[in-house]
């Protein structure tokens, strides 16, 4: 590590480019890569929709007590980041092991954990340099890495399952790519100023929760169990309607690719509208992406989903947390976490419902489900835009 005054002349690109590879291996692989892999493992008889579900849940489980966690781990920002990601490479070739269910929902389970270690660490250790060379706005750059991880992931997977390539062997070439990914972010940090997880200058003082607060915490829990049923089970839509790898596997490039791009437009929407309005429009128009391949599966609707879905992911990501911390007075950690358990709960909720609803007669499970998600994101969609609008002042008396 470098001395902790100096970042050892690195350039402000070189550390938004390892931020954002941070972010694609954490993301893209360690939580995400399962999505492309599902529909290639349930073709080689190792799972169904189901028991997708389940370790989905498992994986979106490990992110909540990752999350929870990661400022208590006796590591400085930089050095968790590290561990995580090699943590991340490993977990990901060790789903290579044909095993039972159970060890892999303990698999899956683990990777959620490191890959919000990562996460979390990656904010504070890249922000902040970016902080410190005077290049505060390149974090938009920074969280584009999620949607790139998720469109090389589902690019790598895609060739796979289109050469036929067995899914224990992509899980290996996966954990290898982790690997070459993270090189230079290894290269970066090594010469990073040292980094500790900030702490409140006022622990004492919590943030007082303003009046709409509690409405804010479910829409954004609403976001979690919306998003996460076509971010778990896009590519398995896309087979039930096509079962040609080449076809059914470009669904999650396309929702990485738009994820990414989406960052830089967040940026632009929220300094020509308020965060309300945009996070609002972003839930009508995911909650429209999650209800079209329920009604009426069809590569066009699936297709559809994977844009409405994946464009507007990170925008309600950035303008639900920017909105909380806006409205906190005092410290806003309190509040972010509770945005942050309420989106986990939500994303557990989801897989785990519609695996549950698998087993009803006479039902299509994973349909209902999504027709929940998207009833969700429309009803809060409908209160966001309410709560956005000005509010009318009592009259004066006398």
């Amino acid at each position: 590590m470098a001395s902790p005054t100096d970042d050892a002349g690195l350039s402000p690109l070189a550390v938004a480019a390892a931020g954002a590879l941070s972010l694609a291996v954490a993301m893209g692989i360690g939580r995400f890569a399962f999505t492309p892999m599902l529909p290639l493992m349930i073709r080689q008889a190792q799972l169904d929709v189901a028991a997708g579900g389940w370790l989905a849940a498992a994986n979106y489980a490990g992110y909540l007590a990752g999350a929870l966690t990661a400022v208590h781990v006796p590591l400085t920002a930089g050095r968790l980041g590290a561990t995580a990601l090699l943590l991340t490479a490993a977990l990901t070739a060790a789903m290579a092991v044909s095993g039972s269910l159970p060890l892999w929902i303990v698999l899956r389970f683990a990777a959620g954990m490191c890959s919000a270690w990562a996460f979390v660490s990656t904010s504070v250790w890249c922000l902040g340099a970016l902080a410190r060379m005077q290049r505060p706005s390149w974090g938009s750059a920074v969280y584009a890495g999620v949607g790139a991880g998720i469109a090389i992931a589902g690019l790598y997977c895609l060739v796979g399952g289109a050469a036929g390539t067995d899914a224990g062997s992509l899980w290996l070439q996966l954990g290898g790519l982790a690997v070459v990914l993270m090189l230079p972010v290894l290269a970066v940090l090594r010469r990073l100023r040292v980094q500790a997880f900030p702490r409140s200058a006022n622990p004492g003082v919590a943030a007082r929760a303003p009046s709409g607060t509690l409405g804010i915490v479910i829409c954004y829990g609403a976001f979690g169990f919306g998003y996460i049923l076509p971010a778990t089970f896009l590519p398995v839509l896309a087979r039930s309607v096509v079962d040609d790898p080449r076809l059914f596997g470009l669904a999650w490039p396309v929702f990485g690719a738009t994820a990414a791009a989406s960052t830089f437009l967040a940026g632009w929407c929220m300094r020509h509208f308020t965060r309300l309005q945009v996070w609002s429009v972003a839930h009508l128009l995911m909650g429209i992406g999650v209800l079209l391949p329920g009604l009426c599966p069809s590569a066009w609707t699936i297709a559809l989903s994977a844009l409405l879905v994946g464009g507007t992911f990170m925008v309600i990501t950035m303008a639900g947390v920017q909105e909380i911390r806006s409205r906190a007075t005092g410290d806003p950690t309190a509040l972010v976490g509770r945005m942050t358990t309420a989106f986990a709960l939500g994303q557990i909720a989801g897989p785990a419902a519609s695996s549950l609803l698998q087993h009803l007669p006479g039902v299509d499970g994973l349909g209902l489900a999504l027709q929940l998600a998207a009833a969700s994101l429309l009803i809060s969609a409908a209160w966001l835009w309410r709560e956005s609008r000005p509010k009318k002042q009592p009259p004066r008396g006398g």
